[in-house]
């Protein structure tokens, strides 16, 4: 092409915009109620942290209560599988182990003694 074929590209007019975005200041707002409103939602995002981080220490609680009521029951049953498992020892060796009568009373499979 030569020098004197180039192709003229117009650009846009910028003022021929439309207004309608919704980026931009807002006509007809004041600076001071702009500051007023920056200030209002900073409490507003400030207060929504704090119930946010109040919400979060009771989770916290209620799932480290949980845990020790666990942890609880976890120990108090591998405290009578230790006691079944000398039981089943002493049973092994032919003996009755102190509280086996009274297991198999309350199971229902020994009727308990009437005394009169």
């Amino acid at each position: 092409m030569d020098c004197d074929e180039m192709q003229v590209i117009e650009e846009p007019n910028l003022s021929e915009r439309k207004e309608t975005g919704k980026r931009g200041r807002k006509p007809g707002r004041k600076a001071s109620t702009e500051k007023v409103d920056i200030r209002a939602k900073l409490e507003r995002s400030r207060q929504s942290a704090r119930e946010c981080r109040a919400r979060k220490k009771l989770r916290y609680q209620y799932l480290e209560e949980l845990v020790a009521d666990r942890e609880k029951a976890v120990l108090a049953l591998r405290e009578e599988l230790e006691r079944y498992k000398k039981w089943g020892a002493e049973l092994s060796e032919g003996n009755i182990p102190e509280g086996f009568h009274q297991l198999l009373e309350e199971a229902g499979v020994l009727k308990q003694e009437q005394v009169i």
